[in-house]
C-alpha cells in the first residue's frame, strides 16, 4: 500500500531525526572502517552492499534502529486501513485524520466518528479487563447506501471505549451521475439513514444483538462549519425495546467541506415534510385496512377469532416470527414464491412458519426454528369417514393469514384447520387479498431507501485452521476430564485423529452439493489403521457455532457418542477431529468426529 506524499515526507523526517539522535551515521562509519580492515581480502577491491548490511546486522545496529522506530510503525498502522478490501475505517483519537486518508476528491463523503459511549448500565459493575484477558466485547456495525462498516471490538464496559471513524460515500448513483459532486440541496433529498447495529460477543464467541438505531445525518447540512456533534440513545430489542441500553457520542462532518451550507430551518422543514408524507401514507393505509377488516368479518363473523394480523407499528415479535420473516426473505431472494404463515400449533399456541408454492402446485411448509420441511397434502372433508386420509406430519393446527413483501391474504375458508386448508391463493373465495397498491404505498422498495437493499457480503474473519485446532484441544480436555470423573484413563491416538479429516471434508462437501465423495477411501484408510481383532466406532456431528463446551454437552446427549467417549475395554484409543469451514459474514460449519478403537474381548 503506497503512502500519501505528505505522509511519506513526514515519515522520512521522523526517521532522519531518530537516526541523528542515535548517531547512527557515526556508528556506521566506524563499522565500515573496521569491516574494510578486517574482512576485505587483499585481492578484493570493494565490499558489496550485502556485506555491509550483514556487518551492520551482526553488530546489532539495524535492530537498535528498528526498536527505536517502533512507535512510528504503530502510528502508521492505526491511520491506515487494515486491508484495501475492507471499507475505509480508521482510528481517530485526537484530531481528524481525513487529510491523511486516500479518498476520491471528486466524491462527497460523510465522515462519521464514534467518540466513546456512556451509561451502558448493564456493565456498570464489570471490572476493567487485565491485559491478555478474554472478555466480552461490543462491535458497532454500520450500513449506509450499500456500504458496510464495522468498528474494532472494544471491551464491554459502562463507558465503552469506541474511537472509530468511517467515511460514508453519500453520492453513489448510477453511471453518468456518479462522478458529479453532490451539493447541499442534492444531499438533502437523500433520505437514507445510517443504520447502526450494536453487537455483543461473549467470551465463547456467541453474538447477541444489543441495539439497532437509524441515524438521521442530514442535520450536518445545516451546521455553520459543516460539522456537528450529537448523542444517540440506543434502545434495547424485543421485550426490552423501551429500555435504554446506552448512549453513543457521534460527530458528523462533510468532506470535502461544503461550499454553501443550508440554513437549519430549511433542513428542519424538509425533514418535517418527509415525516408528514410518511404519516399520511400510513393514515390512508389504516383507513383502507379497517375497511378490509370489516369486509372480512362480513364474510363470516367467526373470522374475528382468527389470527389475521394486518398492520403493526414498531412491533417486536418473538423468536418464531423473526425467524420466519428472515427465512421467507431468504427464500424470496432465491426466487421462490414464499409466504409467512400466521396461525397456531397444538393447544392453540400462536405460531409463525413459512410456506412455499411450487410451480407444480406443491405446498411446502418450512419450520424456521428447526429447519424441518413438510409437504402439505390437504384432506378432503367431504370424503367418507372410512376413506383413508393423508396424515399430517407437521405440528400446525390453524392458519389465519399469509403474507410476503407484496401480498397479504386472509383465510376465508369455512374452517381454518391447516389439515383441510386449500392453498389456491388466486381463489378469492378461499383467500381474501389486500390491495397490492395499498401495500406498495407503505412497503414499496423506495419507501425507506433510494437504493435497492443489496449490501455487499463481508468476507469471513475466522481463521479456519486456528479455530479448528482450538476447538479440538478444548474437546480433548473436556473428554479427558469427563472420563477422569468416571474413573477412566484417556489415551489419544493422533494418527487416528488425522485419518478422520478427509471424512469431515467429504461430509461438508455432501452437505453443500448433495454429492457424496471419498467415503470408500476413508473406510479403506480406517481398515488399515485398525488392527485385526479391534473394533472401530466413529460419530460425526455438525454444528453452526464454535462453542466447544456447548457442542460437547450436545454430543453427550447422543447414546452412540456417549458410548464412544466413555468407552471401556482393552487397549482403548480415542480420537477427535474438528474441521471448521468458513463462509461469508463469518458464518461457519463446524464438523466434529469422535472415534475410538479397542480390542474386542469375547
Amino acid at each position: 500500500m503506497s503512502l500519501p506524499p505528505e505522509k511519506a515526507s513526514e515519515l522520512k523526517q521522523l526517521i532522519h531525526q531518530q537516526l541523528s539522535k542515535m548517531d547512527v551515521h557515526g556508528r556506521i562509519r566506524e563499522i565500515l572502517a573496521e569491516t574494510i580492515r578486517e574482512e576485505l581480502a587483499p585481492d578484493q577491491q570493494q565490499l558489496s552492499t550485502e556485506d555491509l548490511i550483514k556487518a551492520l546486522r551482526r553488530r546489532g545496529i539495524i535492530d537498535d534502529v528498528m526498536k527505536e522506530l517502533n512507535f512510528v510503525t504503530d502510528s502508521v498502522d492505526q491511520e491506515l486501513p487494515s486491508s484495501p478490501k475492507q471499507p475505509v475505517c480508521f482510528t481517530d483519537r485526537q484530531s481528524t485524520l481525513l487529510k491523511k486518508t486516500n479518498i476520491d476528491p471528486t466524491r462527497r463523503y460523510l465522515y462519521l466518528q464514534v467518540l466513546g459511549g456512556k451509561a451502558f448500565l448493564e456493565h456498570l459493575q464489570e471490572p476493567e479487563p487485565l491485559p491478555g484477558q478474554v472478555c466480552s466485547t461490543f462491535t458497532l456495525c454500520l450500513h449506509f447506501r450499500n456500504q458496510r462498516f464495522r468498528s474494532k471490538p472494544v471491551p464491554c464496559a459502562c463507558e465503552p471505549d469506541f474511537h472509530d471513524g468511517f467515511l460514508l460515500e453519500v453520492h453513489r448513483e448510477s453511471l453518468g451521475d456518479g462522478t458529479r459532486m453532490a451539493d447541499s440541496t442534492t444531499m438533502l433529498s437523500i433520505s437514507d439513514p445510517v443504520h447502526m447495529v450494536l453487537i455483543k460477543t461473549d467470551i465463547f464467541g456467541e453474538t447477541t444483538l444489543v441495539a439497532s438505531y437509524f441515524l438521521e445525518w442530514r442535520s450536518v447540512l445545516g451546521s455553520e462549519n459543516g460539522m456537528t456533534s450529537l448523542t444517540v440513545e440506543l434502545m434495547g430489542v424485543g421485550t426490552e425495546s423501551k429500555v435504554s441500553v446506552g448512549i453513543l457520542n457521534i460527530k458528523l462532518e462533510m468532506y470535502p467541506p461544503l461550499n454553501q451550507t443550508l440554513s437549519q430551518e430549511v433542513v428542519n422543514t424538509q425533514l418535517a415534510l418527509e415525516r408528514q408524507k410518511t404519516a399520511e401514507k400510513e393514515r390512508l393505509f389504516l383507513v383502507y385496512a379497517k375497511q378490509w377488516w370489516r369486509e372480512y368479518l362480513q364474510i363470516r363473523p367467526s373470522h374475528n377469532s382468527r389470527l389475521v394480523k394486518i398492520f403493526a407499528q414498531d412491533e417486536n415479535g418473538g423468536d418464531c416470527e423473526d425467524h420466519a420473516n428472515l427465512l421467507c426473505s431468504l427464500l424470496l431472494g432465491y426466487g421462490l414464491e414464499a409466504f409467512v404463515c400466521v396461525g397456531t400449533k397444538a393447544k392453540g399456541v400462536p405460531h409463525a412458519w413459512v410456506m412455499t408454492c411450487g410451480t407444480d402446485g406443491t405446498i411446502t411448509f418450512w419450520e424456521s426454528l428447526t429447519g424441518h420441511r413438510y409437504i402439505h397434502k390437504p384432506a378432503n372433508p367431504d370424503e367418507s369417514p372410512v376413506a383413508e386420509q393423508p396424515k399430517p406430519l407437521y405440528p400446525y393446527r390453524t392458519i389465519g393469514c399469509v403474507f410476503n413483501h407484496q401480498m397479504f391474504l386472509g383465510n376465508c375458508q369455512p374452517s381454518d384447520s391447516v389439515e383441510i386448508c386449500v392453498f389456491d391463493l388466486n381463489d378469492e373465495s378461499k383467500w381474501k387479498p389486500m390491495s397490492e397498491e395499498a401495500i406498495k404505498s407503505v412497503c414499496a422498495p423506495g419507501a425507506t431507501t433510494s437504493l435497492p437493499p443489496f449490501p455487499p457480503l463481508c468476507a469471513s474473519t475466522i481463521d479456519a485452521s486456528v479455530t479448528s485446532n482450538e476447538i479440538e484441544m478444548q474437546l480433548r480436555l473436556l473428554v479427558s476430564e469427563h472420563r477422569k470423573d468416571l474413573g477412566l484413563t484417556t489415551v489419544w491416538e493422533d494418527q487416528l485423529s488425522y485419518l478422520l479429516s478427509p471424512a469431515l471434508a467429504s461430509y461438508e462437501f455432501e452437505r453443500t452439493t448433495s454429492i457424496s465423495a471419498g467415503n470408500e477411501e476413508f473406510q479403506d484408510a480406517i481398515r488399515r489403521a485398525v488392527p485385526d481383532g479391534h473394533t472401530f466406532k466413529g460419530f460425526p456431528i455438525h454444528f453452526v457455532y464454535r462453542n466447544a463446551r456447548r457442542a460437547f454437552a450436545t454430543c453427550l446427549r447422543s447414546p452412540f457418542c456417549e458410548e464412544i467417549i466413555c468407552c471401556r475395554g482393552d487397549q482403548v484409543r480415542l480420537a477427535v477431529r474438528v474441521r471448521v469451514f468458513t463462509y461469508p459474514e463469518s458464518a461457519c460449519a463446524v464438523w466434529i468426529m469422535f472415534a475410538c478403537k479397542y480390542r474386542s474381548v469375547l
